[in-house]
């Protein structure tokens, strides 16, 4: 066996429309058209070379889950990004809070409405 790629990450939300906000309207990622009909609302969103996140809006069993003030760490998705810089100024002007990461990387963490965690990986990095 070997491992190729991860195909997609599952995330629990409450609202797929006010997820999408953020998804869609912060982060620039675009809903794929491929999910099929399922029994309860979400969304599958492209991130580019046939890997998704994958939207459920369903009972979270960890809705009452006290969460690490820094996102490393908490279980979170990784996605490797070009233009860090660019991706800070989309969640400044949008108000959503991130830090940078701890260990020099030029990375950083944030939350998405529901609290998932997120941490964007620059590939070119550049000066932070």
């Amino acid at each position: 066996m070997k491992f190729i790629a991860i195909h997609h990450v599952s995330l629990i939300v409450r609202d797929t429309q006010r997820s999408l906000g953020f998804y869609e309207g912060v982060l620039g990622l675009r809903s794929s058209p491929d999910r099929p009909n399922m029994a309860f609302p979400g969304a599958w969103l492209d991130v580019g070379h046939g890997q998704q996140i994958h939207l459920l809006e369903v009972p979270n069993p960890y809705a009452d889950a006290e969460l690490p003030l820094h996102g490393g760490r908490d279980r979170h998705a990784a996605f490797r990004i070009q233009g860090l810089q660019q991706l800070v100024r989309q969640l400044e002007q949008a108000g959503v809070d991130f830090a940078l990461s701890r260990s020099g990387r030029h990375a950083l963490f944030c939350r998405d409405p529901d609290g998932n965690t997120l941490e964007f990986i620059e590939v070119d990095p550049g000066p932070l």
